[in-house]
């Protein structure tokens, strides 16, 4: 099942049923008006949802409407919670690398993760407003889940069960105000502005045999201003699989229903696959020629995030961002 959520003139938009070839369009607000109705009431409203969806699909909804990708937010335009880990530790260890640093052996056995801001995400078209570029704006081309509700200290067998939906992410990162943030020891802040998910949220099963229950295996695309810039295999070299780490973040507490969880920067050992974020282009530069010299993004660049199944279709639409200079007056 396929679902997006509109925009409207309310903050958390009008949820809608997309058919498999992200053609149409159907809301319903008989079941559920926005997506985190939806997630509350899953049990309830998924068996509905999932009615429409297959007749949508089919062509047997007569007034489905096409779909307008422009015209989407975010699945969740804002959500309770965004915890993003780096499950990929290949890529913290080239970033360690290049600064001269050693990895600690614990960051192979317990996740990284970060608490992001979540009460307003972008949505997948919209502009990426940047105050100053010497901040080094950058994207990161991620996975991501949204879960029911979790117990406090669930297993990862357990926490494997709560998935509800997949996207796509563009972790929106401002590089060079990270070091400062992190000497402080508190942690990321002004260093990750507002986050864009891609237009469509699907069921595991959409997936198909490319979702194991861990990991989803297939290539994330990247292209930065129309070149291609990465294809890593999400599912090669993710070192903490999406049980784990929900399992990780109700370590001490619970989860509330429509918490998202990210992968991370998808990043595999094999380089020939490109990269998914400026910063490890970056580092690669530099333990090869001593100095980076891809810059990162400037006013009017433009990044476009997607994923294919296997016979190249799209499975959630396309995250297609534009950096634009903040107005002030707005």
């Amino acid at each position: 099942m396929k679902l997006a959520t509109i925009q409207n003139n309310s903050r958390d938009g009008q949820l809608v049923v997309v058919s498999k070839d992200l053609q149409y369009a159907y809301e319903v607000p008989t079941i559920a008006h926005t997506m985190q109705h939806a997630l509350d009431n899953w049990e309830q409203c998924k068996p509905k949802l999932e009615k429409i969806y297959a007749d949508l699909s089919e062509g047997k909804i007569s007034n489905a409407k096409t779909f307008q990708k422009l015209a989407t937010c975010s699945p969740l335009p804002r959500a309770f919670q965004w915890a993003d880990g780096s499950a990929y530790v290949n890529h913290v260890e080239l970033v360690r690398k290049a600064r001269g640093a050693e990895l600690p052996p614990d960051f192979w056995t317990d996740p990284l993760m970060y608490q992001g801001g979540s009460d307003t995400f972008l949505g997948p078209y919209d502009d990426i407003p940047l105050v100053d570029e010497s901040w080094g704006l950058d994207f990161e081309a991620e996975v991501a889940v949204i879960t029911n509700d979790v117990r406090m200290h669930t297993s990862a067998d357990n926490a494997a069960h709560s998935i509800c939906l997949f996207m796509l992410v563009n972790d929106v990162s401002l590089r060079n105000l990270i070091p400062a943030e992190l000497n402080k020891g508190f942690g990321f802040f002004q260093s990750k502005p507002s986050s864009s998910f891609s237009p469509v949220a699907v069921t595991p099963d959409e997936l198909g045999s490319a979702w194991d229950g861990k990991k989803v295996h297939l290539p994330l695309v990247t292209h930065l201003n129309g070149q291609l810039f990465g294809a890593p295999n999400a599912g090669i070299d993710m070192t903490f699989d999406f049980p784990t780490l929900i399992a990780h973040a109700a370590k001490s507490r619970h989860l509330g229903c429509g918490t998202i969880i990210g992968s991370g920067t998808v990043s595999n050992v094999d380089r020939s696959k490109g990269s998914s974020c400026l910063a490890e282009k970056r580092m690669l530069e530099i333990i090869a020629n001593g100095k980076p010299t891809t810059p990162f993004m400037k006013i009017g660049d433009q990044v476009t995030i997607e994923m294919f199944d296997n016979n190249q279709k799209s499975i959630f639409g396309r995250i297609q961002q534009k950096v634009i200079a903040y107005d002030r007056t707005l």
